[in-house]
């Protein structure tokens, strides 16, 4: 072949078990009748689904033709797809993204629509639940997205429920984001968990980092782009509440693996064979530094701006600028400073404290913290609630003087942090505490469960410990599952014994590296 001509190759593979794949048996999906796949390739899994140019520096279209047994449905992460005769369905992506982001899901599932360009896809039994939790939302945080970041360019924007074992929150497969089922909450109060990935459409998406080493320019612009969704819609006070709990998983993160450690640098080496990071199994340490640190630089570069107007207008452009391209800090950074000029020549990368390359490059806290006081009018009341059931005679009188009914999912998720860093609590609170707060005790949204499960097992009610075996019956994402055997384990001979009793019953459902993670938390030998 002469230079410049266009080559077609031909490539007959298999896949079998590879960790890019899943397969779930009935028992590991919601309705428990039929088996289910799916693919999940960040950070560098894809390379066992296709063969490809497994890296987010490379971006390509690309088409696929997929045969499924009668009764199942395929669904990818593509702009356009269509069934034919034979239950195949043909799909085509016609935007260049890189390989991280494509995805494969069949399974017994069905769709319902949600918006102009949205429907929701789930398993039959919850398509009810996932619509009646979404309908008519997708489209105001899209349009709220829009006006900030520039046009949405990926056609529709579908949201695909996954079996209750997926491992992760969230994964923003293009034109098809892939959620756990614990966002069904029944109350809407999980829906900014969308506004993250809806996020990513354009940062990550759009713009994506060229290695996996700056990866909070794919997660530190979400997280930034998503609290500037939130705060058009929700307002400052929440979206500041949110973010306070963001970064005290920051505080927790570092505090645990020790500030200097490198991972707690924006600007990663990755060493070959160096997997922690590259969450070639999503690892249990999980990561908040490219997301809550990434945040935080994103933020200064804002407060150098010192107009939020003017930051806003620079974001579209950036994203203008760089669309469709994979890039660097160094890129990012540049355009920065181009778009300043005024600041490029005060020389605000080189401010001795906050240096850009210091910012990059220096493990440990963000030098800069943005200010969230605007949240105080909802964290102050959560902070003297949970200062009242501390204390050694419970104050009944100023308790029942509090009104939580009206607060919202952070804010009950900030109160129990509070009561969580209290605990054990005086003998008897507790209990009177779950009687009091039915809301909080008989919750069904995963954030409160997880938090209430930990406050049963740090005050030692054995009466409520049913509710952790059931939440851990219920889904087996890796945020809520590891930290409830990690308490049970670390507790008395009454926990360990309900954690080997809930695994032995759940590992079955439960993905692979999550069971490994618990077998090596219980001592059972799991994978290093």
């Amino acid at each position: 072949p002469r230079a410049g001509q266009l080559l077609t190759l031909l490539i007959d593979y298999e896949a079998g078990e590879g960790p890019g794949v899943c397969w779930l048996s009935p028992e590991q999906t919601a309705g428990k009748q039929k088996p289910y796949m799916y693919t999940q390739g960040q950070a560098v899994l894809n390379r066992s689904f296709f063969p490809c140019f497994d890296t987010p520096s490379v971006k390509f279209t690309y088409s696929a033709t997929v045969k499924v047994p009668e009764g199942f449905t395929a669904v990818m992460s593509a702009t356009s797809w269509e069934k034919q005769k034979d239950n195949t369905f043909v799909f085509k992506m016609s935007q260049p993204i890189p390989s991280y982001l494509i995805a494969l899901v069949v399974g017994d599932i069905v769709s319902a629509d949600v918006g102009p360009r949205s429907r929701v896809w789930a398993e039959p039994c919850l398509i009810e639940a996932a619509k009646k939790e979404y309908d008519g939302v997708i489209e105001e945080f899209l349009v709220v997205g829009e006006k900030l970041f520039g046009p949405y360019v990926w056609g529709r924007y579908d949201i695909l429920f996954m079996p209750p074992s997926f491992p992760f929150g969230g994964m923003e497969n293009p034109c098809l984001t892939f959620v756990t089922p614990c966002l069904l909450a029944g109350d809407r109060s999980l829906v900014d968990v969308i506004i993250h990935e809806i996020s990513h459409s354009w940062f990550g998406n759009l713009v994506t980092n060229a290695t996996w080493g700056e990866f909070w320019l794919n997660e530190g612009f979400t997280m930034y782009a998503q609290r500037r969704i939130s705060t058009e819609v929700y307002g400052l006070p929440y979206t500041c509440l949110e973010a306070a709990t963001g970064r005290a998983l920051l505080r927790q993160h570092m505090d645990a693996t020790g500030e200097d450690h490198p991972l707690n640098k924006l600007r990663v080496v990755i060493e070959p064979g160096f997997c922690l990071f590259l969450g070639i199994n999503p690892d249990d340490t999980y990561n908040e530094t490219p997301y809550e640190k990434g945040y935080c630089f994103v933020s200064y570069l804002a407060h150098l701006v010192g107009n939020q107007r003017k930051f806003d207008a620079f974001l579209q452009a950036y994203v203008n600028r760089f669309k469709f391209q994979s890039i660097t800090a160094d890129d990012t950074l540049g355009f920065f400073l181009e778009y300043f000029p005024e600041l490029k020549e005060k020389g605000v990368d080189s401010i001795p404290g906050f240096e850009f390359d210091r910012w990059l490059n220096t493990p440990g806290w963000p030098p800069y913290l943005p200010d969230l006081s605007p949240g105080q009018q909802l964290m102050r009341p959560a902070d003297e609630l949970a200062e009242l059931w501390a204390a050694d005679g419970l104050n009944m009188e100023a308790i029942e003087a509090v009104d939580i009914t009206g607060w919202r999912t952070y804010q009950l998720v900030y109160f129990l942090d509070q009561v969580l860093q209290k605990s054990p609590l005086p003998e008897g609170n507790v209990k009177r505490l779950s009687k009091m707060y039915p809301k909080i005790s008989k919750a069904q949204n995963a954030e409160l469960r997880l938090r209430w499960c930990q406050i049963v097992l740090e005050n030692n009610l054995e009466a409520e410990y049913s509710k952790v075996k059931d939440f851990l019956h219920s889904q087996g994402k890796q945020k809520y599952t590891l930290p409830l055997y990690r308490a049970m384990w670390g507790g008395s001979e009454a926990t360990r014994a309900l954690a080997m009793e809930i695994f032995s019953a759940t590992a079955p459902q439960l993905h692979i590296n999550v069971q490994n993670y618990v077998k090596k938390i219980l001592g059972l030998g799991g994978a290093e």
